[in-house]
């Protein structure tokens, strides 16, 4: 019998023992900046489920005819112990093949990649450049890593290209890795691509793709805004299962050599428990779907026309893409803004520093196959209003 561990009387409580932490959420609060997890509730203005993917009659039975066949829920383990299934195989040579890389390789989830191929991929004197609205998990992996890192101004390329030129100048030797998005987050603008694959190579450098909010969306077959580059030997990308694909987890395509290298050295790869082979099977479902471009030009029909809309009536300008930021500004307003149309009926989320810069608190306003146009002409009745100055 395992004997009951009883904590002396002075052990039991502690006041002070979080007071710093404490005092940082007051902070927080006070700032308008303080994060509370809140439950779904309303039309989905909100969510990344940009083909409507992730509820789907046609997933649940990708998943039923899996655990029929008798597809695990879980690993057990890492992919380098028990953890390899033949369904995470089967998702990576397929994922290869629709994308058009040399090979694949699946992570848990975008942040776990992302993180793990900034620490990994770039050596002690490269130097990586990237772009200032860069991922969070982006710079998890480069505060990892050994390479020495630099930001630009974004989407300039010239930018880009000057970094470069100062490093080399200042006896920089070492490989090159440029780290961009293809499509930003909380801006729903697009990387200069082309324009930064020109440099890559003319700078014999790498260029990592960050194709999370693209995958599905964009591209021939939904491949992403970086399908003309995929299978270069000195492009990465990374293309999350967690968004349009209604899924979990990510996959970064690549050169078989940086695969390998991945599996050999990517801590993020190596010590974690695999994904759940249950969802590598949805995920290859996902695949199939997303190549189905019905859903993928529904999606652009909605964008466009809410984008006009949102122009005509907002005066907010089109991002030519799903992803609409309402600037604001100031954290309570934004906040302020964001539960009034809660209270409406629609989930808006706000979103503020640090996820954004200071000063730009927003609305993101996400479109997805989860809406309908009636549903953004409605939130618009209840927006402009918000909107107005008070009086």
């Amino acid at each position: 019998m395992t004997p009951t561990l009883t904590l002396p009387e002075a052990t039991r409580s502690r006041p002070a023992l979080l007071a710093g932490h404490r005092a940082h959420l007051a902070d927080l609060q006070a700032a308008h900046r303080l994060r509370r997890l809140a439950p779904r509730a309303g039309r989905d203005f909100a969510s990344n489920d940009y083909l409507c993917l992730a509820a789907s009659p046609a997933l649940r039975q990708a998943v039923g005819e899996a655990l029929a066949r008798g597809v695990p829920i879980g690993s057990g383990g890492s992919r380098l112990l028990r953890g390899n299934h033949p369904e995470h195989e089967a998702l990576e040579q397929e994922a290869a093949a629709v994308f058009g890389s040399a090979a694949a390789l699946y992570f848990s989830s975008g942040y776990a990649a992302n993180a793990a191929l900034l620490a990994t991929l770039p050596q002690r004197g490269d130097l990586i450049v990237h772009d200032a609205l860069v991922h969070a998990s982006a710079h998890e992996g480069m505060r990892l890593g050994r390479a020495e890192a630099v930001s630009v101004p974004h989407n300039d390329a010239g930018a880009v290209e000057a970094a470069i030129a100062r490093w080399r100048t200042g006896g920089g030797v070492g490989r090159v890795w440029l780290a961009v998005e293809s499509l930003y987050s909380m801006d729903g603008d697009r990387a200069p691509l082309a324009d930064l694959a020109v440099i890559a190579d003319r700078h014999d450098a790498f260029l990592l793709i960050d194709e999370a909010h693209a995958t599905g969306v964009f591209g021939p077959g939904g491949r992403g805004l970086a399908a003309g580059l995929e299978g270069r030997e000195n492009v990465i990308t990374l293309r999350t299962c967690g968004k349009a694909l209604g899924c979990e987890g990510a996959l970064v395509c690549a050169d078989r050599t940086v695969i390998d290298f991945l599996v050999n050295r990517g801590r993020g790869f190596i010590f974690s428990t695999a994904p759940s082979p249950l969802m590598a099977a949805a995920c290859r479902a996902a695949l199939g779907l997303m190549q189905d471009e019905t859903r993928q030009a529904r999606l652009a029909t909605l964008m466009a026309e809410a984008g006009r809309l949102l122009a005509d009536r907002l005066g907010i300008p089109s991002t030519g893409s799903q992803i609409v930021p309402v600037v604001l500004g100031d954290d309570a307003r934004t906040m302020a803004v964001a539960q009034g149309l809660q209270a409406g009926g629609f989930d808006v989320r706000g979103i503020r520093p640090p996820t954004v810069p200071a000063g730009t608190a927003r609305l993101r306003l996400s479109l997805t196959l989860n809406v309908a146009m009636t549903d953004v002409e409605d939130l618009v009745d209840v927006l402009e209003p918000l909107l107005e100055p008070a009086a």
